[in-house]
């Protein structure tokens, strides 16, 4: 048994010291790996080996490139026609035709007013003109009795004038009757009240057996026209400057004729389909609101718009040369916009930039801080740190750009 035990203890050694060597060759070798060129280990000094790896960026080259950029202005809406229905007789609302917010045609009837009076002094005209009728009738008689008298010298021709100038007076008389009755007439076509445009009905404050009079302070309601419709708003000094300095014209009236139609934002931030034109501007600046009046004109031929209503002008303004970038190539810190821009050695730079954004949501008009011909990174700009070095990998502006060029002055 002994040689046996001691031969299993040498073999037991050997695999164990076997073991042992294999393990440290491993070790050696894995540290070989680590340290080589290829690793990225430390070498002989302990510090990282090779140089950080470049990745490319997309970039493309910014180019004076023509945008319409818009300025909203609220607006207050205004039939073209804003008529008030007043009574000119006194008495009281016998009828109503129509109901609040009703649509009528010039000379539909809206009110009948109760004035029996009116209707008296007609009937009392009439028997006037009867009377001053039958005047003139006996007063031309007498001149055609007394003519041949004259003819005859049996009377002095002074009492052919005197009957001449009795019929003249009732003649006189006549025709004042006659005015009477018109008059009369007149007062009690007053008491029908027809609408004196196409438009819409206002509030009715007035119900049937109400007394209504010629000197209320309210009208009977309001009959707005609103086939065409104005919008008023207003424009500070900076951008008033900005209309008279930009749109050609020697006048405001010359300017107003050369301003491009604007558009008209409604109160739930539709676009309205009809475009307008702005028509009148006061040109003063109010000193205290520091802004001055301008008056578009839309066309309403669906009634949509009604008087009284709200919404934005939107008026377009045109960039010949502005230097567009994309949004997504921008980053917002502490309320700052900044871009990063490619210069010597593909070493970027981390650049501030005023801004304006444009209709479409995409891209940003940059008012300073960059140049035409300058490089912008165009993606991963959150990776990127100022002065690092990166492979640019130059992108066609055109395709860059092309979804602009699509929808370029037009509000989305």
């Amino acid at each position: 048994m002994a040689p046996k035990l001691s031969f299993l203890r040498h073999v037991l050694l050997s695999l164990l010291l076997g073991a042992a060597a294999c393990g440290g060759k491993k070790a050696d070798d894995g540290g070989d790996a680590g340290g080589g060129k290829g690793g990225g280990g430390k070498g002989p000094d302990g510090k990282d080996g090779g140089p950080p790896k470049i990745l490319p960026y997309a970039v493309v080259a910014v180019q004076p490139r023509s945008t319409v950029l818009y300025n909203d202005f609220p607006a207050t809406i205004q039939g073209q026609q804003n008529v008030e229905i007043r009574p000119k007789v006194d008495g009281f609302v016998e009828a109503i035709y129509v109901d609040e917010g009703a649509s009528v045609k010039k000379g539909q009837p809206l009110f009948h007013i109760s004035a029996p009076q009116y209707e008296e002094e007609v009937r009392t005209a009439q028997a006037g003109i009867k009377t001053a009728l039958a005047d003139v009738n006996t007063a031309r008689m007498g001149v055609e009795k007394l003519r041949p008298l004259v003819e005859k010298d049996i009377i002095s021709p002074y009492a052919l004038k005197e009957a001449q100038y009795n019929l003249q007076a009732k003649e006189a008389a006549l025709a004042q009757a006659q005015a009477t009755l018109a008059n009369a007439r007149t007062n009690v076509g007053y008491t029908h009240i027809t609408s004196p445009v196409n438009g819409v009905v206002g509030t009715i404050p007035n119900k049937i057996g109400s007394l209504v009079t010629s000197a209320a302070a309210d009208p009977l309601t309001t009959v707005t026209g609103i086939a065409n419709i104005y919008a008023y708003f207003s424009v500070n000094e900076k951008s008033l400057l900005n209309f008279t300095r930009d749109i050609p014209g020697t006048t405001l009236q010359d300017k107003l004729a050369h301003m491009p139609a604007v558009q008209l934002l409604l109160a739930d931030g539709t676009v309205y389909s009809q475009k307008g034109r702005v028509e009148t501007a006061i040109g003063q600046i109010n000193t205290e609101t520091g802004s001055s009046g301008f008056r578009a004109s839309f066309a309403n031929p669906q009634g949509l718009l009604r008087n009284g209503g709200s919404g934005t002008v939107r008026a377009p303004r045109t960039l010949p040369k502005a230097l567009l970038v994309p949004q997504s190539a921008t980053y917002e810190l502490q309320g700052k916009r900044f871009i990063y821009t490619v210069g010597a050695g593909n070493k970027v730079k981390n650049t501030e930039v005023t801004v304006v954004p444009t209709p479409d949501g995409q891209f940003f008009v940059v008012q300073a801080g960059l140049k035409a011909g300058q490089n912008v990174v165009l993606e991963g700009v959150n990776g990127l740190k100022d002065n690092m070095q990166i492979k640019p990998r130059p992108a066609k502006a055109d395709s860059v750009f092309a979804e602009h060029k699509a929808g370029a002055g037009e509000n989305k």
